[in-house]
Order: structure tokens, then C-alpha cells, then sequence
């Protein structure tokens, strides 16, 4: 019964941890990353899908990305999504091939996209601690119940309480990474 609630916690908390490495890939760097594509949709035939889907996004070189669409009628549609984005990118068109320069970070942009990172890094730990808590809550219950002890009850919460600090820590330890590559020139 605790080894289920533990488990549980553990693959949510491993799920929150996922969701944050996901939202820091569509923080910006200095460097080309195709995965800052990842949220902005293309009308394809009206409805609106990825463009990993309906395009090859590569790395040219380290400051571009090349996006070669399926279908040729389909250029217009993903400049215009790019556009539209909220990236601050300007798509550049040579016939069937959108570039897409990612501009050189100036010292405050630099700082923005930390804040955001930060921020990001905050709900995490946030989300983890909910799920603690959610995690301690049943915990309580089984012990209201009488189905464990009152110490059974505390070496579970302990446990818990460990694994919270350990995701904690791995948090704090991607969000390190981050802002160390957000400030590299």
C-alpha cells in the first residue's frame, strides 16, 4: 500500500521533472535548436499541426535552422506561423527552403530568458511539492483508517520527503545547466 503511493510519487515527480527539460528546450539560446519549433503550428488544410510534422527542421550551422517543407504550398503557411510566434524569429525564404537565423543574445535578453528559465524551474519545484503533498495526504489517511501505524506513517512521509528533496535538487541541478548556457557567448 505505501509502496504504491511511493511509486506513484515517484513516476509523477519523474513526469514533472520530463515537463520541465521540455519547457527548457523551448528556452532560447544563442544556438540553433530545432525544438524551439515545437509549439508553433502551421495551418496544414486547416488545421493546425506542427511543423516537425509537415517539415525537416535541421541545424544548418550553429546559428540557423533549415526548414524544408513536405509540400512546396506550404512555405507561406510556416513563415507566416513563425511570424506569428512569439520566438523573435525572422524567416528568410530561397525557394523551397526557409532559413531561420537565430540573432545574437544581447546581454538583456540574455537575462529575460533566465527569469524565464527561473520561473519555469519554479513551477517544477512547485508541481513536485503538490505531488508530496498529495503523497503524504494518503499516507494520512491510511493511518486514519488503521490500516498502517503511527510509525509506519512517519518512515513513509521520511521516505517521500527524500524523494522530494531529491527531485528538488535534479531541478536545481538542470536549471544550473540552463542559466550556464543561457550565459555562454
Amino acid at each position: 500500500m505505501i509502496n504504491d503511493i511511493q511509486k506513484d510519487a515517484e513516476e509523477r515527480m519523474n513526469k514533472s521533472l520530463h515537463a520541465l527539460v521540455e519547457a527548457f528546450k523551448r528556452v532560447r539560446t544563442g544556438r540553433a535548436n530545432p525544438a524551439i519549433l515545437d509549439n508553433v503550428m502551421v495551418d496544414y488544410y486547416g488545421t493546425p499541426t506542427p511543423i516537425n510534422q509537415v517539415a525537416n527542421v535541421i541545424v544548418e550551422d550553429g546559428r540557423a535552422l533549415a526548414i524544408n517543407p513536405w509540400e512546396k504550398n506550404l512555405v507561406p503557411a510556416i513563415e507566416k506561423a513563425i511570424l506569428k510566434s512569439d520566438l523573435g524569429l525572422n524567416p528568410a525564404t530561397n525557394g523551397d527552403t526557409i532559413r531561420l537565423p537565430m540573432p545574437a543574445l544581447t546581454e538583456e535578453t540574455r537575462k529575460d530568458y533566465i527569469k524565464q528559465a527561473r520561473a519555469e524551474a519554479e513551477k517544477g519545484r512547485v508541481s513536485i511539492r503538490n505531488i508530496r503533498r498529495d503523497a503524504n495526504s494518503s499516507i494520512k489517511d491510511l493511518q486514519k483508517e488503521k490500516e498502517i501505524s503511527e510509525d509506519e506513517q512517519r518512515q513513509a512521509e521520511d521516505q517521500i520527503q527524500k524523494l522530494t528533496d531529491k527531485f528538488i535538487a535534479d531541478v536545481d541541478g538542470l536549471l544550473a545547466v540552463k542559466e550556464k548556457d543561457l550565459m555562454q557567448v
